[in-house]
């Protein structure tokens, strides 16, 4: 067994060699394979920071009346952190609603001469609130508006923005269902353009699989050369492309952090680079294996 595994490999390697040009071309066009696929892993990346994005976008804010006690609204903001709907709840007291509130209109000066005439805080204290999942702030604005909470609250921002944050929310889903629908597609074209190719290769050496048929070679024998040389075929193209691909990242990751901040796909990249290398190769020795295994079948039957 050991030695016809080891001629295997050595007359897959061998193959690999001497068909120099074909090997070239198979390599060269998995590696464009490999460009799909990598892109793929490296575009849910993407799409996932954008729907982080927006999702971070996306919040209600709660204004109490002014006569509230703090203490009351603090004990409102741990029940809210209690919803197991509810991410983060941030308070924001009445001063500090007036020092943000003066900052941002510092340059205007009619507004900073009203609010030192008014001679006291005319804002509301609040609550900032961010949801696990953009679909159910309704729920949270539900429980807001129960009878034991509504006596203490002003006005609640979902109410006005609802049309909004379902949209955004939609988005969120569209991109995701999206994203998973191109993945696959493009992963079953670049497979089929991988399998076409390696059978193309194969097709010029069929006289040489029918003379090893003929002197009584088995089917494993005869096969298993050719798996090696697309695995081997695979392989290669994984480096190939994972090199290439590390530069091309670096450069466009500057622009990309302008459209979705936060984004760091190089830093991403490099980081999983392990595993991604690992994925490359699976598919690639898999596409390139396979697609191998069943253009010989073909031959082993005449």
């Amino acid at each position: 067994m050991f030695t016809v595994i080891s001629r295997i490999f050595h007359f897959g390697f061998k193959n690999f060699w001497r068909n120099g040009w074909l090997s070239t071309v198979t390599v060269i066009i998995m590696t464009l394979a490999l460009f799909v696929f990598v892109g793929l892993i490296l575009f849910n990346v993407t799409t996932g920071a954008a729907a982080s994005s927006i999702e971070n976008k996306i919040d209600i804010s709660v204004y109490f009346n002014t006569n509230t006690p703090e203490d009351q609204i603090l004990n409102i903001q741990q029940s809210l952190q209690s919803l197991p709907q509810v991410q983060s709840v941030d308070y924001i007291s009445r001063d500090q609603a007036l020092a943000i509130f003066t900052e941002t209109h510092a340059n205007d000066p009619t507004i900073s001469q009203a609010i030192g005439e008014l001679g006291s805080n005319p804002l509301e204290a609040s609550l900032s609130i961010k949801a696990k999942d953009p679909s159910q702030y309704g729920t949270i604005a539900t429980y807001l508006s129960s009878s034991s909470l509504s006596q203490y609250i002003d006005s609640i921002s979902y109410t006005q923005n609802q049309d909004i944050i379902d949209r955004l929310a939609r988005i969120v889903k569209d991109v995701e269902i999206g994203g998973s629908v191109v993945a696959l597609i493009l992963t079953l074209i670049a497979g089929l353009v991988v399998f076409n190719t390696i059978r193309l290769a194969i097709y010029s050496n069929r006289e040489e699989i029918g003379v090893m048929r003929v002197v009584g070679a088995s089917n494993s024998m005869a096969r298993g050369p050719y798996v090696v040389e697309g695995i081997l075929c695979g392989i290669i193209s994984s480096v190939v492309a994972l090199a290439i691909i590390a530069p091309v990242l670096y450069f466009i990751n500057p622009y990309l952090n302008v459209f979705i901040p936060g984004l760091e796909l190089f830093h991403y990249y490099y980081t999983h680079i392990l595993s991604i290398f690992l994925y490359a190769v699976l598919f690639s020795a898999i596409v390139g294996g396979l697609s191998s295994f069943i253009a010989v079948k073909r031959y082993l039957k005449n």
